[in-house]
């Protein structure tokens, strides 16, 4: 036998052995993830642990899944330490050892693990199990926020993030402009978050008051964006109380006088001050009307042409005020800002009287931004005051509250701040329609009744 064809014989059972090898070990990882992700499942984590363990250990690259149920494993484990009170130090071994396996994802996973994520879930297990200092944690979530801000999502991280800035400043180891800067870069997300939340119960709701059925996944998916939206409107809340005192027109406006002659060139710094007095209230101050002529002479925008819309208003010129509002809606590209301008308008409008145009621009905001509740809150009240002029007899002209109170229902779901406001109007308006007996009475069960003059809709008699 030739020496080359002893080296082919070789090499082919070398290769042939490793075929088997390999195939004996993905066999092997395959039984044990299946074993290990099926126990999870159920919640038998104890059954799970070891058969999750050995395919990490085995075959780390093997499937995503072992990493998602290992961590509903450790998690449910940090949860029963706990929830028993066991010692801190057991809860922070677990807490690390929790960290230590979202890591592990991450250097096998790069691809299906964002950096927000992970460095923002890190950070919220150090706060939770007190892990490291404060400004360990915190610079851990800055981490997460500076390198993926898209991927820092959730309520909790949001809120722990910014009272760990704010308790950090109030020891004199942050700067108070961090802390603004940070509240109304928070502030921003949330909206969007709250803005994505309020579209999909917009689609859905609508799909459900045109009398077509939801689908299971879908009923699943509106309760779930209705719950997220009412947390994030509670997180919304939260970040104002935790700023407190320390956004107070008498702590802001010294701030920024005393920043203004270095900075009055600064279009950014300019445009960030007169945004904050403006959420403060702090407008009747004689700053705020420097900064927005100051922002305006730098560059003409949609806020200062809006607010010197709101001048004008109030020293009665009518065509400077509309020429303005105009101006505020064309110049304004961010759909959020777009509808605070055409709700700024519509407002305006509604003071005139002039509700069917004021509808008009208070449905393009709820376009741009459809988690602007008070919207819906302003057509009901419209409507209401409406009733006696929009209705043909007595039952249609009670009628018409039933439409208001349709409103007044959107209102809440889109915006769940809005729901005791919303509660409280809904629960007037349905005393002043017409009763069960009315709608017997007059034989209008399931049917549905127009309303005209400038309101020029129908409302279905509600099963009363």
């Amino acid at each position: 036998m030739t020496f080359m064809k002893l080296l082919k014989i070789t090499l082919a059972t070398i290769f042939a052995g490793s075929m088997i090898a390999n195939a004996q070990i993905t066999d092997e990882c395959r039984t044990d993830a299946s074993l290990g992700i099926e126990s999870a499942k159920v919640k038998n984590y104890k059954e799970a642990g070891p058969y999750l363990m050995k395919v990490r250990k085995n075959c780390p690259t093997y499937s995503l899944a072992i990493y998602q149920y290992s961590e509903r494993l450790v998690r449910a484990e940090l949860k029963g330490l706990k929830k028993a009170k066991a010692p801190l130090v057991q809860q922070q071994n677990k807490a690390n050892e929790l960290i230590a396996l979202l890591k592990e994802r991450k250097q096998h996973f790069p691809k299906e693990t964002s950096d927000g994520d992970l460095y923002s879930d890190i950070a919220l297990i150090m706060f939770e199990s007190k892990l490291g200092s404060s400004e360990e944690q915190f610079n851990m979530y800055s981490k997460a926020y500076d390198v993926d801000k898209a991927n820092f999502n959730g309520p909790k991280k949001m809120y722990t993030y910014f009272g760990l800035l704010v308790d950090l400043q109030a020891q004199g180891k942050k700067d108070i402009q961090q802390v603004f800067d940070l509240y109304d870069d928070l502030s921003d997300k949330i909206e969007v978050e709250q803005t994505k939340k309020a579209t999909v119960i917009q689609k859905l709701s609508s799909k459900e008051e045109s009398g077509a059925a939801l689908l299971s996944k879908e009923k699943k998916k509106l309760n779930r964006a209705e719950k997220v939206l009412k947390i994030y409107g509670q997180v919304e809340n939260s970040l104002k109380a935790k700023l407190g005192k320390l956004a107070d027109c008498p702590n802001l406006v010294p701030l920024i006088s005393g920043q203004y002659a270095a900075n009055e060139n600064n279009l950014e710094w300019v445009k960030s001050s007169a945004r904050r007095l403006y959420k403060k209230e702090c407008t009747e101050d004689p700053l705020f009307l420097k900064l927005v002529e100051k922002q305006h002479s730098l560059e003409p925008s949609a806020s200062t042409a809006k607010y010197l819309a709101k001048l004008a208003e109030q020293r009665g010129d009518s065509a400077a005020s509309e020429k303005y509002y105009n101006q505020s809606i064309d110049l304004e590209t961010d759909p959020s800002k777009k509808a605070d301008a055409l709700y700024a308008k519509a407002q305006s409008l509604k003071k005139k009287g002039s509700y069917s145009k004021a509808r008009q621009y208070y449905r393009q905001a709820l376009q741009n931004k459809p988690s602007l509740g008070g919207a819906y809150i302003q057509i009901a009240m419209m409507v209401a005051k409406s009733a006696n002029n929009c209705g043909t007899d007595e039952f249609s002209k009670r009628a018409t509250y039933w439409l208001a109170a349709n409103y007044a229902r959107k209102a809440k779901r889109v915006q769940p701040s809005l729901g005791k406001y919303a509660d409280k109007l809904i629960a007037n308006y349905m005393g002043s329609a017409p009763s069960k007996t009315d709608v017997f009475t007059k034989g209008m069960q399931g049917k549905s009744v127009a309303i005209g003059c400038w309101i020029g809709e129908s409302v279905k008699v509600p099963n009363l």
